[in-house]
């Protein structure tokens, strides 16, 4: 019985050195897998955060006169 349980706690130990040393975990069989981490995508942009819609604001508040000259600010 004691050789059983030694017999035992030496597998175990063998898997564990053989996962930790040998075992790569980017291989799945002959087949490579790349583990890589997702691309971030950019969320939406608030509207005060985007210069095109600040800029849209700026012209429909304050339209260029009718000789194409803005008014002063």
């Amino acid at each position: 019985m004691l050789y059983l349980l030694a017999a035992i706690g030496a597998v175990c130990v063998v898997v564990l050195l053989w996962r930790a040393f040998v075992a790569n975990p980017t291989t799945v069989g002959t087949e490579q897998r790349r583990v890589s981490r997702p691309t971030r995508r950019p969320g939406p942009m608030a509207p005060d955060d985007d210069p095109e819609f600040l800029r849209s604001l700026n012209e429909r508040k304050n339209p260029p006169d009718a000789d194409g000259k803005q008014p002063p600010a």
